[in-house]
């Protein structure tokens, strides 16, 4: 544990999720391209995005079971080798309904890669590096998007669609075959085997996962904080920095990396706190929607077009959400044992991606209604349209954030039968701190 051998196969699961994250994030910068290249509507558009998401949150828990009876490395080779068929398939695609299976391949894949990295983490490292190295992975993966929106949308606007989508294929082929090369279960001479004997007991695991509370309290920390900067960066704020704000394409591409850069400034402090404050971690979600909620308030009520600072400041807070979203993991990997960590994880990261293909699919509908059909993408992605459509936003995250309140008071109820620890109010623990100090 914690070896050479450790870091070395968690680099190569990084960059495993970096090529995966790429492949997930191509569209977002392809979005304007798409529309040209397929004649799509906005409801198309999204369906092209939602389709991929819900292949992506369907597979989540299959995935968990598989890993948890097949182990980390089957799943991570059958991930990348799904994400260089969609890509190519997205690349000779000549209508979008052949792209959507392109991209149904593409979200089969990215399901089974983050999770099995996840499960690697818990496998090969143990003790307070654990929760800080699963908010590296997660911003370092985002390194992924910033190959999507520099190359990428370079290749992209130089050489065009079918040799920038293969580039992207080759270049999840070259994870696969230093994963294939390097990546292993667990490690050599380790006692025992952490994987199930056999199916029944997987989807047993699976079901007594779920009926954990901590379980749940990740499923909804991670639905709350996830969504909104996914919907931003895999499809529609393209589109709105384009279309609405009137920002010329390269800088919006670049624009996408703010999102990417918060991230990985934010990430350790999280990963830092969450690992100090185990009993907190739930505050620390709630206050990254609190910020991500003004954040969009903010530039939603702004009279005419927001200037540039206002824009950047949504980037930043939505690049909390991405390492926030872990702490949801977290929660998985505190109230579950190693045994079944596949099937919560798997249970966990539906939350976020459920919420992001249910906004994305509603964001197209709202703009769709309020033009009519064959309506230049100029007049369709106007401010006021996305203005109308990103109020579904406050919507489905609220819902998220009543059941993450229902969620914790069940899980402290939990830790306080099985611990004997009372976690009180924030506020009350935080006057206890102050009267601590003075005396």
């Amino acid at each position: 544990m914690n070896s050479a051998k450790s870091w070395l196969v968690f680099w190569v699961g990084v960059f495993a999720y970096v090529a995966a994250v790429m492949q997930r994030s191509t569209l977002g910068v392809a979005g304007v391209s798409a529309v040209d290249r397929f004649d799509a509507t906005a409801s198309a558009l999204s369906t092209l995005a939602v389709l991929q998401l819900v292949v992506y949150a369907a597979m989540q828990v299959p995935v968990g079971v598989l890993i948890d009876r097949l182990g980390p490395r089957v799943l991570i080779a059958a991930g990348l080798a799904f994400l260089v068929a969609g890509q190519l398939v997205l690349a000779f695609a000549p209508s979008i309904s052949i792209a959507v299976l392109g991209r149904i391949l593409v979200g089969a894949g990215d399901a089974a890669i983050f999770v099995s990295v996840m499960r690697l983490v818990t496998s090969w490292f143990s003790g307070p590096v654990v929760p800080q190295l699963s908010q590296w992975m997660g911003n370092l993966g985002q390194a992924g998007q910033i190959l999507s929106a520099i190359p990428f949308a370079w290749l992209l606007n130089a050489f065009g669609w079918t040799p920038a989508f293969v580039a992207a294929a080759s270049f999840v082929a070259l994870a696969l075959v230093l994963a294939l090369a390097v990546i292993r279960d667990r490690p050599a001479g380790t006692g025992g085997d952490d994987r199930a004997e056999s199916f029944r007991e997987a989807l047993g695991s699976l079901k007594a996962s779920f009926q954990r509370p901590g379980t749940r309290l990740g499923f909804w920390s991670h639905y709350v904080t996830q969504s909104s900067g996914t919907v931003f960066a895999l499809l529609w704020g393209y589109p709105f920095m384009v279309y609405a704000l009137d920002i010329s394409e390269t800088t919006a591409a670049s624009m996408l990396l703010v999102i990417v850069a918060s991230g990985v400034v934010i990430g350790p402090l999280l990963g830092i706190l969450s690992a100090r404050y185990p009993y907190r971690r739930s505050n620390l979600v709630l206050g990254i929607v609190a910020a991500i909620g003004a954040a969009w308030t903010l530039l939603l009520l702004w009279p005419g077009t927001p200037p540039l600072w206002v824009l950047v400041l949504l980037l930043v807070v939505l690049g909390a959400g991405g390492p926030g979203s872990l702490i949801g993991f977290d929660f998985a990997r505190t109230f579950n044992p190693v045994r079944v960590l596949g099937s919560a994880n798997g249970v966990v990261n539906v939350g976020g991606f459920l919420a992001s293909f249910v906004m994305m699919f509603f964001i197209g509908l709202i703009l769709d209604s309020q033009a009519p059909a064959g309506t230049a993408p100029e007049e369709l992605y106007t401010l006021d349209s996305f203005r109308l459509a990103f109020v579904v936003q406050y919507l489905v995250i609220g819902f998220g954030v009543v059941m993450l309140m229902i969620a914790r008071r069940r899980t402290r109820r939990r830790i306080v039968e099985e611990e004997g620890i009372q976690v009180g109010p924030l506020w009350v623990a935080a006057l206890e701190a102050i009267r601590r100090r003075r005396r």
